[in-house]
């Protein structure tokens, strides 16, 4: 069957036409691989500026600051070089504007402080968790009553850390400041006696582009 040279113009237009929309989906393709990214790890204790918000290197200050200064000063040296006295952290309180998950403060701090071999801990936020399974053992009937953990064995503590977490933002047309105090403390909890306070200041700043970001 012999073809117009008519027909030949358009079937050779719809050869050219599919071969340009399979160029044109294979170049997008090679693009977008072209433009994704690897994910990396990177090194948790490097120093983050990505904004003036508090961050994971402000935490890492606070942390380092705290415990150092605690487990330095003379009285505490004194009080835990023939004992590990048993301790709770109270909850931080945020007065910053922001949302800051100070439990990750505390939670640093006290891992930090345990690790040092110089005090124990009783972990308040389970108390509720610890008396569930304390009632199971006890008055289920379901346990072994000479293997059970008997009620009223556990250790008081004796001293509390609680602290507050502030800041103070100051900005203009070109710049914002942002100043952050971490304040700390340790109170005798049978006298009421503040042993130990100490505080870390933090300021950061940034200054606006061109294009007001």
């Amino acid at each position: 069957m012999k073809l117009s040279k008519q027909s030949i113009q358009v079937e050779t237009g719809k050869r050219l036409k599919s071969a340009g929309v399979l160029l044109v989906a294979g170049l997008l393709s090679v693009s977008l691989i072209g433009c994704s990214k690897a994910i990396k790890y990177g090194d948790a204790a490097e120093v983050e500026t990505t904004t003036t918000s508090f961050g994971s290197t402000d935490l890492q200050q606070i942390a380092a600051k705290m415990v150092d200064s605690v487990l330095t000063f003379p009285p505490i040296v004194e009080i835990t070089s023939k004992r590990r006295p048993v301790m709770f952290v109270d909850t931080i309180k945020n007065k910053t504007s922001e949302h800051i998950d100070t439990e990750s403060i505390t939670d640093t701090i006290s891992s930090r402080l345990l690790r040092s071999g110089k005090f124990r801990f009783v972990d308040m936020t389970k108390v509720a968790a610890l008396k569930k399974q304390l009632d199971y053992q006890n008055d289920s009937g379901m346990v072994n009553q000479n293997t059970a953990t008997k009620m009223g064995q556990q250790i008081g503590a004796e001293y509390m850390m609680y602290g507050n977490l502030s800041s103070i933002v100051k900005r203009n047309s070109s710049r914002k400041d942002v100043y952050y105090k971490f304040t700390l403390k340790l109170i005798h909890l049978q006298s009421g006696i503040v042993e130990w306070s100490d505080e870390k200041e933090i300021r950061k700043s940034k200054e606006k582009s061109l294009f007001g970001l």
